[in-house]
């Protein structure tokens, strides 16, 4: 899929006729405010000036090599200064920049590379052995296509002496709307991996619509998760779009957080779920002064009720649940400040969005009842990059023949319009022949003043096919046994909800941006279908 190739409608100009392209709003930056810090990471500052120059070398880097409009360039490396400008001086060129996961295996990597067409790799030294295994095998790479952030190595150009002989002169070739801007890949533990498509228009969107958020010149954001993440981008986008000062942290950490946000008085931070609940439960965290937030933006898996009542009490101001997905189509928002009846729902669909919600045949259903939630909205990929059969499989199209994407989530609308999310529709439990979603029964365990996290996810049983297990992350201090807490949350579940059993744990497994990792929970109970409840 090139850049002349649209599988999805992109906005038009006429539709968005404030659409100048990342880049360019940059350059308009380091004109307007040359001395402002732009970008500030480990005690470092690029001004906006220096940051629209370091673009400009960058760009002109590889456009000597011949890197130009829809080539792809990938980047496997820790957040830094060099990072972004890496990323924007790539989309300056022409390019089309792939961040890739530092969370991905060694293999998954590989088919990312060689399924992107990654011309140029920029790797850091801490992630070499994820690429030493097939380091050999990488015949898309252009000669001098393997540039390193920070270590020497035969065959890997250093970053700064590649750069070095590029001028800084401005470049003015500017990005068009439909021009690939990012490939994002979805997953790849198995199997080949998807990556989303994006353009130069859907992500310009973000520098318009989140000025809503209060987002502008003065913002100060503090972004704390990885850059290949997509809640990361959409965040740093958004700040880089509107001339605020973005806050790169190399890596997560609660009191570094917090020290930086009461420093530096940042206004805006996108965190994961996880997040809230580590700053919220930090013993020092009401010491700390955040009295400069403006807002606070949460996104990547369902914030969790409480998690949110607690925020609003203990840091006020602003507080945006945003559900979507990186595909794009469908989009929510709870401002949970002004609806603190509805901390249990993602919001209303926001944003320019639409959501409806589909039976297993593809057919609406009317409020309140359950099933697959499909949105549509302004901001959608263009497409799974070079699979056009995986991206038709998410189309689903209403009587006015207007496309939807298929979530893959299951969920229902209130009465209010607001969406009530339940599950993945592949982590669904079906026992009995019955639905049972996940989310109900962890609502209610989290109800338990001993129980700080859990997951229920579906093991294998002889009478009915599957069951609930709960796994459950203690209070420090609790003494509750596992029977009392079973026997507690059988006596309020309905009867197709029932747990077969709660299994302690110390910790649940998560990715780098939060999101509890239910199939890695699930893997050793289906193993062989031998362990059976």
């Amino acid at each position: 899929m090139s850049a002349d190739t649209v599988l999805v409608p992109q906005p038009t100009r006429e539709e968005f006729p404030e659409f100048v392209s990342i880049p360019v709003r940059i350059a308009q930056h380091a004109r307007a405010f040359p001395d402002k810090p732009a970008v500030v990471c480990d005690e470092k500052t690029r001004t906006w000036g220096a940051f629209d120059r370091r673009m400009n070398r960058i760009a002109r880097a590889l456009s000597g090599m011949g890197i130009g409009r829809g080539d792809k360039i990938a980047i496997l490396a820790a957040n830094s200064i060099e990072y972004l400008e890496t990323f924007m001086g790539g989309l300056r060129a022409g390019a089309c920049v792939v961040p890739l996961s530092t969370m991905a295996a060694a293999d998954a990597l590989e088919k990312m590379l060689d399924d992107c067409d990654a011309k140029v790799l920029f790797l850091s030294e801490q992630y070499r052995p994820l690429v030493e295994p097939y380091e050999d095998r990488l015949g898309k790479l252009i000669e001098g296509g393997r540039i390193a952030y920070d270590f020497r190595k035969d065959g890997w150009q250093d970053f700064e002496t590649w750069l070095a002989p590029a001028g800084d002169a401005p470049v003015e070739a500017a990005p068009q709307p439909l021009d690939d801007f990012n490939i994002i890949y979805s997953s790849g533990t198995t199997g080949l991996p998807k990556g989303i498509l994006h353009s130069h228009i859907m992500r310009d969107l973000l520098s318009v619509r989140f000025t809503a958020f209060d987002y502008g010149p003065d913002t100060v954001s503090l972004a704390s998760t990885p850059l290949y993440s997509n809640t990361t981008l959409v965040s740093v986008l958004a700040t880089l779009g509107v001339g605020g000062t973005t806050i790169l942290m190399p890596r997560s950490d609660v009191v570094k957080f917090l020290e930086i946000a009461q420093r530096e008085r940042v206004t805006h931070a996108m965190l994961v779920p996880v997040q809230y609940q580590r700053i919220l439960a930090h013993p020092d965290f009401d010491k700390y002064d955040l009295g400069a937030f403006k807002a606070k933006l949460s996104t990547s898996a369902p914030l969790r009720a409480h998690i949110k009542a607690d925020c609003l009490k203990r840091w006020p101001v602003r507080l945006i649940e945003i559900y979507g997905l990186t595909e794009g189509g469908a989009s929510c928002m709870l401002e949970a400040n002004l609806h603190p009846d509805k901390l249990h729902t993602v919001g209303k669909p926001g944003l320019g969005s639409e959501i409806v919600v589909l039976d297993e045949q593809g057919n609406l259903l009317p409020r309140g009842e359950v099933g697959e939630l499909a949105g549509r909205a302004q901001a959608m990929m263009k497409g799974y990059y070079k699979q056009a059969d995986k991206t038709r499989d998410l189309f689903w199209h209403d009587t006015e023949g207007r496309l939807f994407f298929k979530s893959g989530d299951m969920g229902r609308i209130d009465e209010d319009g607001f969406v009530i999310l339940l599950d993945r529709k592949k982590d669904m439990i079906i026992s009995g022949g019955f639905n049972v979603y996940a989310a109900d029964i962890e609502a209610l365990l989290l109800k338990h003043p001993d129980i700080v996290d859990v997951a229920v996810i579906g093991v294998p049983s002889e009478q009915w096919g599957e069951s609930p297990l709960a796994l459950c992350v203690q209070r420090t201090g609790a003494t509750t046994g596992e029977q009392d807490v079973l026997a507690w949350a059988n006596g309020q579940l309905g009867k197709t909800q029932r747990l077969a059993a709660v299994e302690f744990r110390e910790s649940l497994p998560r990715s780098t941006i939060g999101k509890i990792m239910k199939r890695e929970l699930r893997e050793p109970y289906w193993a062989g279908r031998s362990a059976r409840i």
